[in-house]
């Protein structure tokens, strides 16, 4: 079993504030595949489903961000997991708005919720952080973080959330870097290790069709550069076979019969 724990803090209060981020994608995940309703326990809300035939249990935590801990490791405890069996998905300050990165253990970086999640539950789970951007200085943070999203954070939000959804069966087969890359899809950037610098076909084509079928200009010689060719003289007029006028070019070119 994957434990999936989505971080924020519970109440309506709460429920637009980038700091609760990690609940909406729990949330989303839970929409787009086939979970149990919701129901309280461990201190949290939890249900249980399957992704691409795996079994899965999600987990918002109910406690206040800081007392995250608390509920994921009774949950842990409970169905007998390892930090490795747990994915843990959480707002980040210093990542930019709608970018996303993965990784197995590490430090908390500041965060209440993953300190409480390391010190009930280890430090060697996985940890998906979703950037919220940073305000720019240290005053704005709390500010910034327990603030609602704007309207036009939608623009990214939803592909976001959509991306984490459709693509959570990567986390269950534990392809992290698959994930992040289909995120990255999905949110219109791509993956830059996998994008051909290729000139477009149909700039190639005109550019074919500007020079001739064989890359060169029309009309070439076949097995003739366009170089030799434009240097090449222009046909002689007729000179005629007989008479003075031909008997006098003859000796001027010395040409014998």
């Amino acid at each position: 079993m994957l434990l999936i724990a989505g971080l924020g803090n519970p109440g309506s209060r709460y429920a637009k504030n980038r700091h609760n981020i990690g609940f909406m994608a729990a949330d989303e995940i839970h929409r787009r595949h086939r979970f149990s309703p919701w129901q309280k326990k461990f201190q949290a809300e939890i249900a249980d489903g399957t992704i691409d035939g795996e079994k899965v249990l999600l987990i918002k935590p109910q406690t206040f961000m800081n007392l995250s801990g608390q509920a994921v490791g009774q949950a842990m405890r409970f169905y007998k997991l390892s930090p490795s069996d747990l994915v843990v998905i959480y707002d980040e300050l210093d990542l930019p708005a709608g970018k996303v990165r993965a990784k197995t253990g590490g430090g908390a970086g500041g965060h209440n919720g993953i300190k409480s999640i390391d010190a009930h539950c280890g430090k060697d789970y996985r940890r998906i952080r979703l950037g919220i951007g940073h305000p720019g200085v240290k005053e704005l943070v709390h500010g910034h973080v327990l603030g609602d999203f704007a309207k036009a954070d939608s623009e990214w939000l939803e592909p976001l959330l959509a991306g984490i959804a459709d693509n959570a069966g990567f986390l269950v087969k534990g392809d992290d870097n698959g994930f992040m890359n289909r995120i990255s899809l999905a949110m219109g950037g791509g993956d830059p290790r996998s994008i051909a610098r290729k000139e477009p076909k149909e700039g190639k084509d005109k550019a074919k069709e500007d020079r001739g079928e064989a890359g060169k200009p029309a009309g070439a010689a076949k097995g003739q550069s366009h170089i030799r060719q434009a240097r090449a003289p222009k046909p002689a007029a007729d000179i005629p076979a007989s008479g003075p006028m031909a008997d006098m070019l003859k000796k001027l070119l010395g040409k014998k019969d």
